[in-house]
């Protein structure tokens, strides 16, 4: 794969190239900000996403509120696997980074010395993203569009190639929906006994449903409480 990273006439290098293009055009101050985004800052906002789907998924009623909670869970256990996954993944491939293999590069963060394929923040936030998707379409589309988002960045900061960022997204997607269910099949029980425990409002804040009054039918959960986009 570093051999092709070679040919000028790459597809890879070539999308490189066009979106670092505009970090060289953008003034100092947006490629800080962009800097400040790529490296941090939308890492914090998809735990920010997660944190809040968790306070959402723990006010659901019955026994739906612990096995969401448990698939929050999972979508940060999920990003964590998949780094560890990476960590052989980048030395078998052993590519170097953009910037070492060709001029005239853009490189908005310096001291990048491992390997770029695949890149550590795509897989992160891709992994969450699927995590979370499983729990909430709604907020899992809103992460998803982070770590879209973060893909763009790592790329225009002149850190990581296009496949760079792919290869990040497809091993955060994999290691999210094929671990899934041995994954819940752990953590759901354990969530349900938290829930019974003296922390269950970690887990279920609202436990029970609510009552039906005198001569009319038990109410039936809502769309809105199925969701969390409630």
């Amino acid at each position: 794969m570093a051999e092709l990273s070679l040919d000028g006439s790459n597809p890879d290098v070539s999308l490189l190239r066009d979106i670092n293009g505009l970090a060289k055009d953008a003034p100092r101050w947006l490629d800080r900000v962009m800097e400040a985004v790529g490296e941090y800052g939308l890492i914090l906002l998809m735990v920010l996403i997660a944190g809040w789907c968790w306070w959402r998924v723990a006010r659901r009623s019955g026994a739906e509120a612990p096995t969401a909670v448990a698939g929050v869970i999972w979508s940060g256990l999920a990003a964590a696997i998949a780094l560890v996954l990476n960590v052989p993944l980048r030395n078998f491939v052993d590519r170097p980074r953009p910037f070492l293999e060709h001029k005239g590069i853009h490189v908005l963060v310096e001291g990048k010395t491992d390997f770029s394929f695949v890149s550590d923040h795509a897989t992160l936030t891709m992994a969450v993203a699927m995590g979370l998707f499983m729990v909430s379409r709604k907020w899992g589309l809103a992460a998803v569009a982070v770590a879209l988002a973060e893909g763009f960045c790592r790329v225009y900061m002149g850190v990581h190639y296009p496949t760079d960022v792919l290869g990040g997204f497809a091993l955060g997607t994999a290691v999210a929906l094929l671990l899934a269910p041995a994954a819940l099949a752990l953590l759901t029980p354990l969530t349900k006994a938290v829930a019974d425990s003296r922390l269950g409002v970690l887990v279920q804040a609202a436990p029970g449903r609510p009552e039906a009054r005198r001569g009319e039918p038990y109410p039936e959960p809502s769309a809105v409480d199925k969701d969390l986009a409630a």
